[in-house]
């Protein structure tokens, strides 16, 4: 872990107050570096990463100096802060750390105490604004309303992805209610982008939104497109006159792309050039890492992060699409405050074998706990105390035809990231 890393995780990771107030002060005091890029602005509660990397590869292939902002990051910080698909390096990360550090440190001693968030979404607006960067996608962290990348005046195009129950505690306890904090991305007369298959309190309170700010909605017509081809390595879509393939596999993945190709139809209207031939390398190219990705051909092996209710049920429609009849085993480690029950519930008619193992994270339930709770559904599981032993146990036990799917957390995915590193 880089110092630049330690001081990050070194702060609050939650402020006391919700509010933009800390992140504009601190910007303010860092020269403003956000007021100057054209920003695409995606909130959601699943399926921002998917829309953010593929707008951003369009961008980037359309010849335009593309920045990307993420979270979290899978295997490596710097992943979050990348400029046309590469990440950061580490002598910039660590001067935009130290130019950050330095304001957050004398905000500090004024009172004003910067989250962890707050502080790397400065360095990555800072370290954009120093690329000269022509368009920056941002990906929200949390909700949408108070989250710190939201000081943001005037996006280009604001996205809302599908919307389901997750951080009941923090957003609220509907979907309309959740709605309503992704909404808080809606800009003034800035058009905005969701879907037709979007949950329907979800899109009543999105529409409501838009025209409480004058914003033009353009709903991204899903039954519109058609399916060519489907696998489990993606799928030839045509939707807009055009086919493009989209190397993530599922229908929600489906549902993604189109959101995406209907923003991009969005920013040509405007007067963005984007080629055609951009649009279908800018979406063949896309890696999506620790959503349905294929890390090894012989066994299968998956890896997805999936850890609400809503990505267990688009991963389970997966497995059953293009995996039926095969035998599937999981290694799983999920977070305490996760609702866990929904997720097993989704995924174990799936399987036919567990290995459960504690991922590298204090929120963590136990692997004992969570093989309990996978038994009690039918489902044959063991426990492990270390992620190598039980991904070990896990791959040996994994005959040629089968399929072995880590999930869980994208924690979980991460420590099997740093097992083939070794």
């Amino acid at each position: 872990m880089t110092s630049s890393e330690n001081y990050y995780h070194s702060l609050l990771t939650f402020g006391m107050k919700p509010g933009l107030d800390r992140i504009a002060v601190l910007l303010g005091r860092l020269g403003d570096p956000q007021k100057s890029l054209r920003c695409i602005h995606v909130a959601g509660t699943n399926g921002k990463g998917t829309v953010c990397t593929l707008l951003a590869g369009v961008l980037t292939a359309a010849g335009y100096k593309t920045g990307l902002y993420t979270s979290p990051y899978i295997v490596d910080f710097r992943e979050r802060i990348r400029v046309n698909g590469e990440m950061i390096p580490e002598n910039d990360l660590d001067e935009v750390t130290l130019r950050v550090k330095e304001q957050v440190e004398a905000m500090r001693s004024e009172g004003l105490v910067i989250t962890e968030f707050e502080a790397v979404t400065a360095a990555a607006f800072l370290y954009y604004k120093q690329c000269g960067c022509d368009f920056v996608v941002l990906e929200t962290g949390l909700g949408g309303r108070f989250d710190a990348t939201n000081v943001i005046e005037r996006p280009l195009v604001s996205v809302i992805t599908s919307i389901s129950l997750d951080h009941v505690k923090i957003l609220g306890n509907t979907t309309a209610e959740i709605a309503y904090e992704k909404c808080g991305i809606i800009k003034r007369n800035c058009p905005v982008v969701t879907a037709s298959t979007q949950d329907a309190d979800a899109l009543r309170m999105i529409r409501e939104q838009s025209q409480t700010k004058n914003a033009p909605f353009r709903l991204a017509q899903v039954g519109s497109c058609r399916v060519l081809t489907a696998s489990i390595r993606g799928s030839e879509i045509y939707f807009g006159s055009r086919e493009v393939f989209v190397p993530f596999p599922g229908a929600h993945q489906i549902e993604n792309a189109v959101i995406a190709l209907t923003a991009i139809d969005e920013l040509k209207e405007q007067g963005i050039r984007i080629p055609e031939k951009a649009i279908r390398q800018g979406f063949k190219n896309a890696k999506n890492p620790a959503r349905c990705e294929i890390v090894s051909e012989e066994p299968l092996v998956l890896l997805d992060g999936c850890h609400n209710e809503s990505s267990a049920k688009a991963l389970a429609a997966v497995l059953k699409q293009y995996l039926n009849g095969k035998k599937i085993h999981a290694l799983m480690g999920m977070m305490a405050d996760k609702d866990i029950d929904a997720v097993l519930s989704a995924l174990t008619p799936c399987l036919s074998s567990a290995v459960t193992v504690t991922p590298s994270n204090p929120r963590a339930i136990s692997a004992q706990e969570l093989m309990e709770k996978i038994k009690k559904s039918g489902v044959p599981a063991v426990s492990f105390d270390s992620v190598e032993d039980g991904y070990a146990f896990a791959l040996k036990h994994t005959k040629e035809g089968e399929t072995l799917i880590v999930c869980g957390s994208l924690y979980l995915c991460a420590d099997v990231y740093a097992l083939f590193r070794k």
